[in-house]
């Protein structure tokens, strides 16, 4: 793109955040954290970072959910913000967090554009998965009972996990990013993100069907956008219901539609009653992961950057949406939050170098399993800077 089309292309568009201005909690890594870094669990071709945390009292059968974080953010600092760690000991899951490293990418946003990341068996697709391979190794893992979710670059690479990797999990959630396949360079990159180009529902749908060999059933899917999202066109939610409706074979048109905590909620389901799809509107909230009190009364998380207090619990409503919090951990465990017991972390148990791969730890169970269950600033724009800006929120530019 010609630096004369920039320029008429940004020049149409809101203004873009103090992504350079970050941060909070989001944004640098904690003095204390109950997240364990594992140094050793396969090739990582991706080059990635691996975090974990695994409280002591699991749900029988335990399930894992892979976290992964926003640009300029660190996974330790996104589990704070998000407070996915206490809802892991609260509700007994384990917990697997990506980090994305500054060698791959100047802005810490993993490579949602780079068709070297987001294939099948290869880049950061591929270490994700080796991670969670290891995770279900070492720790018993449910095969069947995986998820995914994150925000922003992290949640267009949840899309991306779910279309590569679609028999690994039963369900996804996605907060603030795009359609899985919609950009493979620096321009689509950039008209994903600001003016979200609409594509025929089956066209979506093939990106994902051409992804691997899978046939069915697919993940299960639930998508968060805030309405004043000036960073990720909130346009991108509905490409997102699209592409994965036509996946699902269900109508465009939402079955049911309500309020949860003041904003508007979508849903889809089977045939059995089951939901499917779902998508949450969070109305004039700009770009983040919106926060609040849960349905059990406890906060989870804390302000920050892109950490916002909308009156709504979206790691606590997308851990619901998983089926994870209807477990109730046994009496003798302590209830102390999990702040209270970061200066000890959790080990993990040591991991080998040649960890098994995904496909030999979860496709001959997994696969046979889930086929029988089923505003502007005021004066002139410094266009320069607007153009530099909106290149480091995709993560194109250091």
């Amino acid at each position: 793109m010609s630096l004369a089309k920039n320029v008429e292309f940004l020049r149409h568009l809101p203004r873009v955040n103090g992504i350079n201005g970050l941060g909070g909690w989001g944004t640098r890594q904690p003095a204390n954290t109950p997240l364990v870094e594992i140094t050793e669990f396969g090739t990582n071709p991706g080059d990635l970072r691996m975090f974990a945390y695994v409280p002591e009292t699991l749900q029988p059968m335990p399930s894992l959910i892979v976290v992964l974080h926003g640009c300029g953010q660190t996974a330790a600092g996104y589990d704070l913000g998000a407070g996915w760690s206490t809802l892991a000991q609260h509700y007994g899951f384990a917990l697997l967090m990506p980090e994305q490293q500054h060698s791959n990418n100047g802005q810490g946003c993993f490579n949602w554009f780079n068709p070297e990341d987001t294939t099948r068996g290869s880049g950061e697709a591929c270490s994700i998965s080796q991670m969670i391979a290891q995770m279900v190794h070492e720790h018993a893992i449910d095969p069947n009972r995986i998820y995914v979710t994150g925000l922003s670059a992290g949640g267009a690479m949840t899309t991306a996990m779910l279309a590569t990797y679609p028999e690994t999990f039963a369900a996804g959630a996605v907060i603030a990013g795009l359609p899985f396949g919609v950009a493979t360079n620096v321009r689509e990159a950039l008209n994903g993100m600001f003016q979200t180009p609409a594509r025929p529902a089956p066209e979506l749908g093939d990106l994902v069907r051409n992804a691997s060999d899978h046939k069915g059933p697919w993940p299960r899917l639930s998508v968060w956008h805030g309405s004043a999202d000036r960073t990720v066109n909130p346009a991108n939610a509905d490409e997102i219901l699209k592409q994965w409706l036509d996946v699902h074979q269900l109508p465009s048109a939402p079955m049911s539609e309500g309020a949860v905590d003041g904003y508007p909620r979508q849903i889809w389901w089977n045939t059995d009653g089951e939901t499917i799809v779902e998508s949450y509107t969070i109305t004039n909230m700009a770009h983040g992961t919106p926060l609040g009190l849960a349905d059990n009364d406890e906060r989870y998380g804390a302000e920050g950057a892109f950490l916002i207090e909308a009156g709504i619990s979206s790691s606590y409503h997308i851990a619901n949406f998983f089926g994870l919090t209807d477990w109730i951990r046994p009496a003798k465990e302590s209830a102390k939050p999990v702040a209270k017991q970061t200066a000890e972390p959790i080990p993990l148990a040591t991991v080998s170098a040649r960890t098994p791969d995904i496909a030999a730890v979860l496709w001959p169970q997994a696969g046979l399993n889930r086929e029988a269950s089923h505003s502007s600033p005021r004066g002139g724009i410094d266009v320069g800077s607007v153009i530099t800006r909106a290149l480091t929120a995709a993560g194109l530019m250091k």
